[in-house]
């Protein structure tokens, strides 16, 4: 597999794929989501246009607050994997989806070649049951929103039999799982279309898979799309009239930086007249596929323009979010696709942490009112997985041994069912923090992934403490004399109890802070401070990595 995976990432570079869409019109669901489909809303009937769009000018601008009663997603390609992803990781804030040419969430499972031959291709098996069982699984640990609220949800998807890219099956698996989550599905599934955001606007002839990726075929999907998730329609206007801003997608960003996670420093969110006026609004994050992103190749506004949102939006009380992906510089994401297969190390990609997740749910919390443009003056840095490890040792520190199931269950704390107590090591790449710039807080934030008894409570009022390093406490790597290595800051924080989810530390004290490493690697050990009288343990961070955030001016 591995002398593999670099001719597919060459493969990847040469074709504009891996972008779910979102499908308008009517079809046949498979048997297995068929109970969960409505009936299409009304839309206008569709008058498709074959003239030039003018492209819009956007103007420079930020992320102002309105008036947003719902929230919804919709994407193309690797952007409709993204919509799904935002919609399912926050089905608390997203009342639907809909896709074009994607398949179902977590799909890749961190795997880029799942990517290609089970959620693209249909070579392999793309697993649905284990697909819904995962899901399952992190609504209850709390990785995302609870599936509970998937229910009632309005999902629109679309694939078109002349899709060689993102094969059909690829979609039928899309419709069957949200169904499984009682979400109202509407696939169409009746055009020939390639693979492509299908649009009135297009300028490519349906059956064709090629630049710019949207197709006219005759119909409405976009409209029939909107019809679905909020309900009847207005006719579009024929040209905008609202405004198109141009805003910094920096400041959304963990760390402050959008291209470090593979996003552009330009967004875009087009505002009708109405909503900035005041009035109540929905708001759709629009996501373009590979390739179409504003800084590829001077791609430029065309899924912007063509997409025949913006029209819906004058008339229906809509604001549309176009946030912006870009290609990395290596191999990890040559074509600006949207993270949906793990790339740069984003182990949290498909829920709550993703780095682009969370800067997309930063943006809508700003455009919704509910919460400031996030501080620039800090950094979240996440641990360095393979210098992350737990030693065991006897309570006196005698026979210390790096433990070997951190792969299996996580990193353990507390004393185990072998006798032995753990501890863990985190490493931070704290280098990334403004070397002009004077630390005034930090915190860590870790996640709970099983466990056993009460460690905090054996004895009563134990405490999970935080040692500081400057460095390393040996080589970086984990090693058994880790266990009781000289900390540069002892006890510098601790993590209050919590049974399930994740749990931001107390704020580092001042000799903690002093101890951070600005050129290079800064060590944390988390211990609990008195011994368990019994077997009482917790596992952490078993898919995830642990977080240290760091406030600076």
């Amino acid at each position: 597999m591995r002398s593999t995976f670099a001719a597919r990432l060459r493969g990847l570079a040469a074709v504009a794929v891996l972008v779910p869409a979102l499908w308008g019109g009517a079809g046949t669901l498979p048997a297995s989501a068929a109970a969960d489909a409505t009936p299409a809303a009304p839309v206008p009937a569709p008058v498709p246009v074959t003239t030039a769009v003018t492209p819009a000018t956007p103007v420079p601008g930020t992320l102002e607050p309105h008036r947003v009663n719902a929230a919804y997603t919709a994407g193309i390609s690797s952007g409709g994997y993204m919509a799904t992803q935002l919609h399912v990781a926050y089905s608390g804030t997203f009342s639907g989806s809909g896709v074009f040419a994607s398949g179902p969430y977590n799909c890749a499972q961190r795997d880029l070649n799942k990517a290609l031959n089970a959620c693209m291709e249909t070579v392999q098996d793309l697993q649905l049951d284990r697909l819904e069982q995962t899901t399952r699984d992190w609504s209850a640990q709390g990785l995302i929103d609870p599936v509970a609220q998937l229910s009632g949800d309005r999902v629109y998807a679309f694939s078109g039999a002349n899709d060689m890219t993102v094969k059909r099956p690829v979609v039928d698996a899309l419709s069957t799982y949200y169904g499984r989550f009682g979400s109202q599905v509407r696939y169409d599934r009746t055009t020939a279309a390639g693979h492509a955001w299908v649009s009135p606007l297009g300028t490519n002839s349906c059956t064709v898979t090629q630049n710019p990726w949207i197709n006219n075929c005759g119909l409405d999907a976009p409209g029939d799309l909107l019809g679905h998730l909020i309900g009847s329609v207005a006719a579009p206007s024929g040209t905008p009239g609202g405004s198109l801003i141009q805003f910094d997608q920096n400041p959304y960003t963990p760390g402050g930086s959008a291209k470090s996670i593979s996003m552009d420093d330009k967004g875009f969110v087009y505002v009708p007249s109405s909503c900035a006026n005041g009035a109540t609004c929905k708001l759709v994050v629009a996501l373009h596929g590979c390739k179409q992103g504003y800084s590829y190749q001077g791609f430029g506004t065309r899924f912007i323009d063509q997409a025949h949102l913006n029209e819906y939006a004058d008339t229906n009380n809509l604001i549309v979010l176009y946030p912006q992906a870009v290609p990395t510089a290596t191999l990890d994401n040559p074509n600006g696709c949207w993270n949906w297969w793990g790339y740069l190390g984003d182990a949290d990609y498909a829920r709550h942490g993703g780095k682009q997740i969370e800067t997309i749910m930063a943006m809508v919390r700003a455009v919704s009112g509910d919460t400031p443009p996030p501080a620039q003056n800090q950094v979240v840095i996440a641990s360095t997985d393979a210098q992350d490890g737990y030693v065991k040792a006897a309570a006196d520190g005698s026979g210390p041994a790096v433990g070997t199931l951190k792969s299996v269950y996580g990193l353990a704390l507390g004393r185990g069912s072998d006798g032995k107590f753990n501890r863990s090591v985190l490493s931070f790449d704290t280098a990334r923090i403004p070397a002009d710039k004077t630390i005034t807080r930090a915190y860590v934030t870790v996640n709970r992934s099983s466990g056993a008894g009460d460690p905090w409570a054996s004895p009563a009022g134990n405490r999970l403490l935080i040692d500081v390093r400057t460095g390393c406490f040996g080589g970086c790597s984990v090693e058994p004399s880790d266990w009781a290595a000289t900390a540069t800051a002892s006890g510098a924080a601790d993590i209050p109890p919590f049974t399930s989810g994740s749990r931001n530390s107390v704020d580092l004290s001042a000799a903690g802070l002093s101890a951070i490493n600005r050129t290079g690697t800064t060590q944390l050990r988390l211990r609990f401070g008195a011994d368990q009288t019994a077997a009482a343990y917790l596992f952490v961070n078993k898919d995830t990595s642990a977080t240290l955030t760091v406030e600076y001016r």
